[in-house]
């Protein structure tokens, strides 16, 4: 049976053909889901009785297990278990004036083993599917006024050790929700091979790198992964991608106190990109680093993330310290699963409540204009 999400435009029409229906339902149910982005339930031009019905034939693939809103009122994040097999996975909804952007997940848990991250410090569970990550989007778009016209694959999960479901999943949001391959945002810790496939694909998506040390030495402390595809390769992989699709890359740079926000990163660093090339150049987002329990480092004071962005943009380098948002909600990869299995293991009833304080229903939260 194909999840909601997952089924294509040709099962849709299988499906309504089997029970019976005209064909012009087809267009109907796919401009609702799809165009218009409503909840099945909402798409009142199908009769009720047929929604109850659709209802039944296509399940969703995720059910909230906790869903919060910061206290802005324009972040919201929900842990969801995917239906085949409880996996728990998260996304975060970031609303601004007239656009809204989107986390997501591409695996449930992470292999890649950041020292620093929460989803790497819980480990990995697995892969999620087309229709999982999919559906996050469409269900995060439910809780917004503004249309999602932004997608960064920066939620649990290292996006390119997944590919093709990633991939397919990236079509899809280009061909049936209409959103710009340009404001399709794929992360990596730097699995090279899979950048440089990522460079012959047609679509010509933003490439994110999570960089975070301008060393061998500091980065396979911090990213162990730089054991197998050390910094000259990822660097190699990241300029084939710009070469290809003539798009500035953007490196991801975690701020942590007094391990590699000292001056002398930023000048290493700095030496690291002014070299890149490429049609667009280069970008360092400088992100103060999230504080998680697994790991005991911290962020660095204001001032100093922005001595170290402007050190950089002084050598040349295009950088900007990244606002953190939702931090009252666990808002970071990971942590608000995190918090839900210390919750669980302190209280075994909690593991399968939804906080009803954000949605009396139980569905994502139903977010609003702040002021």
């Amino acid at each position: 049976m194909p999840r909601r999400y997952g089924a294509t435009r040709d099962e849709l029409a299988a499906l309504l053909s089997a029970l019976g229906q005209p064909k012009y339902r087809v267009d109907q149910l796919w401009n609702g889901l799809y165009e218009e982005r409503r909840p099945l339930e909402d798409i009142t031009n199908l009769p009720k009785p047929l929604r109850a019905r659709l209802a039944d034939a296509l399940p969703l693939a995720l059910e909230v297990r906790s869903a919060r809103t910061a206290s802005d009122h324009l972040t919201a994040k929900w842990l969801w278990a995917c239906t085949r097999d409880g996996a728990e996975i998260e996304t975060v909804l970031m609303r601004y004036p007239t656009r809204a952007t989107v986390c997501v997940s591409s695996q449930a848990g992470c292999a890649m083993g950041c020292t620093f991250c929460a989803t790497g410090q819980a480990g990995f569970d697995r892969h999620l599917d087309e229709a999982e990550i999919l559906e996050q989007i469409i269900r995060a778009q439910h809780s917004s006024p503004q249309r999602v016209g932004n997608v960064v694959y920066m939620g649990m999960g290292e996006p390119l050790a997944n590919y093709e479901p990633v991939w397919s999943s990236v079509e899809r949001l280009h061909a049936d929700l209409g959103i710009s391959a340009r404001h399709i945002t794929i992360s990596t810790v730097g699995i090279a091979p899979a950048m440089r496939r990522l460079a012959e694909e047609s679509l010509p998506v933003t490439l994110a790198v999570s960089l975070h040390a301008p060393s061998d030495t500091l980065r396979e402390k911090l990213v162990p992964i730089n054991r197998r595809y050390p910094l000259a390769e990822i660097m190699d992989a990241a300029r084939a991608f710009a070469a290809s699709k003539g798009r500035r890359v953007s490196f991801e740079y975690a701020c942590i106190g007094g391990v590699n926000d000292e001056p002398h990163h930023a000048d290493e660093l700095a030496r690291l990109l002014r070299g890149f090339g490429g049609a667009g150049g280069v970008h360092v987002n400088v992100i103060p680093l999230n504080p998680t329990a697994g790991f005991d480092g911290h962020a660095p004071s204001h001032l100093r993330v922005q001595a170290f962005a402007a050190r950089l943009r002084t050598a040349g380098v295009n950088a900007t310290v990244r606002r953190n948002r939702g931090v009252d909600i666990d808002a970071a990869c990971g942590q608000l699963r995190a918090r839900h299995a210390v919750d669980a293991a302190a209280d075994p009833a909690v593991d399968r409540t939804v906080d009803r304080a954000v949605d009396p229903a139980g569905g994502p939260p139903s977010v609003t204009m702040a002021g």
